[in-house]
């Protein structure tokens, strides 16, 4: 390996086919890692799901839940309660109903802040009853959880989840055979509600400090193994959809999700994944193209970081969980629905199967991505695509290293001149590491700016949501004057150097970011990587204009701008033009400011993350982009007047 890096020893085979065609090798491994992830729609690629955990025992769950009856005269009655409580929980009822089937009912209540400064003030109620195991003293519990939908919400009602629920704890109360407690949660205001409990049971804030108060709980049970959320829409259904996406991407234990699928199978239910059930092709296009869509649907998902359902903020605390929703209408044909007694069965050997384990899961996969309901996709199949399309970052950044090591040992003694007549120039460390720094400072700047923002609206009265956006455009805007105080953009060497600084670590980032978002790695990897190559500095003015031009279009802010644009598009396709942009702003800064308010609530990390690593890299692209080398005679002469 010495050969590859000592000046001294000539240039080697190796480095010099590197440095004749790595930028055909680049495009190359570039182009490998996106044919790589389309090819893992192929059923070579992908493999049937299967237990890993032999202790869920699965198949020898016996039904035996018959209070469907039970859950019909629960369901009536919660419908003439909650026109009692236009906009708030019934909880008196919900309490009382915990009570009279023998659980231990508790209320919490939680106090949000509006984390945007406006005063605010929101208070949620939850209602929740614990099954007392009776074989073990509450070491370990399960959680059956169903957020609550007032008649006044845009949302599917969940009023037959909660009867089912009820009428599951009036079955399981009469068994003996629980290992694990079971928590019956009803939560207020969705995903608020949950955040807020788990964090009352845990004794942690995961947010910002003073905006989500999360209170205090009078009852405890175990620590929770598991979790399943029920959404429920009507008292027959015939598709059960599988949720699976958690807050920063995050996926639950794939046995959880087999067997949540199986119980449904073993019912007669027809279950779905992003909406689709399992489909057999002979055609190989037609079969490569059902498999792409949903691994592009639940890419889509896991990007963003959002959970799709309540189940998503229990995976931060090792607790394994999953939402299954129940809609009236089937997509497959022929298929038929079922009423509340398939369902007690499904949820009752879901939870059977669970009070079998013996520990925490730990086999199957934690990552993966799912093709369809019944095939998956491993870790150790699906990162070498996004390696792949990064490790070209790292072949450029050693050819051009290798580049300087070429320049270094053409060096005469006195630095001044090179063997062949050519002018070889110091690079500038200590400045290549300010310029780095200082950027990386700016989006520190740009990640913290939203709580200033915020202050400065609230004592002029401005309207925070349109201050916050428009100034991280400003901001944004403003850091593209950036290369003009670069103080070595003429100097080609330094530049290099610092492209090769900017490489690596955007290189390095796309990796360690797929590791525990695979879809924001690959997403961000195949909008980035290929302009990123194109970057160099040139003493062709076209190039450099065109160079810009592109790298403008992989700025966080406009690729945002870009997707909601196009998704305004496609969802209303009637609309003027000029209507259509303006929806598309307006759904922008929304999506900015809920991405900050996820982050202070939730604790999402997508915008710090956006702002504290990808816009400094961004911002180092654009100073090599700007950077305005002079051809060698002119460099000689411009040495010699000084």
């Amino acid at each position: 390996m010495g050969l590859l890096t000592d000046p001294s020893s000539g240039q080697g085979k190796l480095v010099k086919s590197l440095l004749k065609y790595h930028p055909k090798i680049c495009a190359l491994v570039c182009l490998g890692g996106v044919i790589w992830f389309c090819a893992l729609a192929c059923p070579q690629m992908n493999a049937n799901t299967y237990f890993s955990e032999n202790a869920l025992l699965p198949g020898l769950v016996k039904s035996q839940f018959h209070e469907d009856r039970a859950a019909s005269t629960f369901h009536d009655e919660l419908v003439d309660e909650m026109k009692k409580y236009e906009d708030s929980l019934p909880y008196p009822w919900l309490l009382a109903k915990f009570k009279q089937l023998g659980l231990d009912a508790y209320v919490h209540n939680f106090t949000l802040y509006s984390p945007l400064g406006t005063g605010e003030k929101y208070s949620g109620q939850n209602v929740y009853g614990i099954l007392r195991a009776a074989r073990t003293s509450s070491t370990e519990a399960l959680v059956l959880s169903v957020p609550y939908r007032p008649p006044s919400s845009v949302h599917a009602p969940t009023t037959a989840s909660i009867a089912i629920m009820l009428a599951f704890a009036k079955f399981a109360n009469k068994e003996k055979y629980w290992a694990k407690d079971l928590i019956f949660l009803i939560t207020e205001h969705e995903q608020l509600g949950i955040q807020a409990w788990l964090e009352a049971y845990h004794g942690v804030t995961c947010g910002n400090d003073n905006v989500l108060d999360h209170g205090d709980l009078k009852g405890r049970a175990g620590a929770i193994q598991a979790a399943v959320n029920l959404e429920i829409h009507n008292t027959r259904i015939g598709q059960m959809d599988i949720k699976i996406e958690g807050l920063n991407g995050q996926l639950p234990n794939l046995d959880l999700v087999n067997l949540a699928l199986k119980m449904c199978t073993k019912e007669g239910l027809y279950h779905t994944f992003k909406n689709k059930g399992p489909e057999y092709h002979r055609d190989p296009i037609k079969e490569w193209k059902y498999h792409f869509r949903n691994l592009l649907a639940m890419a889509a998902t896991q990007a963003t970081g959002i959970p799709n359902g309540n189940h998503g903020l229990f995976h931060r605390f090792g607790i394994q969980a999953l939402t299954m929703e129940g809609f009236e209408q089937s997509k497959a044909r022929g298929s038929s629905k079922v009423g509340f007694l398939s369902i007690g069965r499904i949820i009752e050997g879901t939870f059977r199967s669970l009070n079998n384990l013996l520990e925490r899961f730990h086999q199957s996969f934690f990552f993966y991505l799912l093709s369809s309901p019944d095939r998956y996709v491993s870790i150790g199949l699906y990162m070498p695509s996004v390696c792949l399309i990064a490790g070209a970052l790292f072949i450029k950044s050693c050819a051009k290293w290798f580049k300087f090591q070429q320049d270094s040992s053409q060096e005469t003694p006195d630095e001044s001149q090179a063997s062949d007549g050519k002018d070889i120039e110091p690079v500038k460390v200590d400045k290549i590491i300010i310029v780095f720094l200082f950027t990386h400072f700016l989006g520190v700047v740009l990640m913290n700016s939203p709580q200033y923002i915020i202050e400065i609206s609230d004592h002029y009265n401005y309207n925070i949501q349109t201050s916050i956006f428009y100034t991280l455009i400003g901001l944004s805007v403003t850091f593209l004057l950036l290369p003009f105080m670069v103080p070595f953009r003429r100097c080609e060497r330094s530049v290099n150097a610092f492209s090769i600084l900017a490489m690596l670590e955007l290189g390095t980032a796309l990796i360690c970011t797929s590791m525990n978002n695979f879809s924001l790695g690959m997403f961000c990897a195949v909008m980035s990587v290929p302009l990123a190559l194109l970057i160099n500095p040139t003493t062709c003015r076209y190039y450099s204009v065109l160079q810009r031009m592109l790298w403008l279009l992989a700025h966080p802010l406009v690729v945002l701008v870009a997707v909601v644009l196009a998704n305004t598009y496609m969802m209303f396709p009637n609309e003027s033009f000029k209507e259509k942009v303006y929806r598309s702003l307006d759904a922008s800064q929304q999506a900015v400011i809920y991405s900050i308010v996820d982050s202070m609530i939730y604790g999402n990390w997508l915008f710090s993350v956006v702002t504290s690593i990808f816009i400094p890299n961004w911002l180092c692209f654009w100073c090599v982009a700007f950077s305005s080398t002079m051809p060698k005679n002119k460099v000689t002469d411009e040495k010699k007047r000084n």
